[in-house]
């Protein structure tokens, strides 16, 4: 389903509702197409693993490998979502109209099943 590019997304909503999927996720934050935080943040409780500079060159990072994605929607239609499984963390990401929904779970998360539970979110 494409994102209608007029359509209003309450940010701060769809994090705590993504949030509230599993235990296991640590962040959950909305990042613009600059690579900036606007909203979200870390599970309270949380330690993270990295500083706050690694976040923004980590955002900044995200948010152009997302544009560089789309330069091949017309042929293979949009990304839903991108998961990234690493030693210490699951990493998924998808659209939020031009802007990029990322979340960060526990390795041992369920991969199969968190990036359906957080499509359902941002499509309903």
């Amino acid at each position: 389903m494409m994102d209608s590019p007029d359509k209003i997304y309450d940010y701060p909503g769809i994090c705590a509702s993504v949030m509230e999927v599993d235990p296991k996720i640590r962040f959950v934050g909305v990042i613009n197409d600059r690579g900036r935080l606007v909203a979200g943040g870390m599970r309270e409780n949380v330690e993270p693993l990295e500083s706050e500079r690694d976040d923004e060159m980590m955002f900044m990072e995200l948010a152009l490998r997302v544009k560089m994605r789309r330069e091949f929607d017309a042929q293979f239609g949009e990304v839903r979502f991108a998961l990234a499984l690493r030693e210490k963390v699951l990493a998924i990401s998808t659209h939020l109209n031009e802007d990029i929904l990322y979340v960060v779970a526990e390795s041992d998360a369920d991969y199969g099943a968190l990036p359906k539970k957080i499509l359902a979110i941002v499509d309903a």
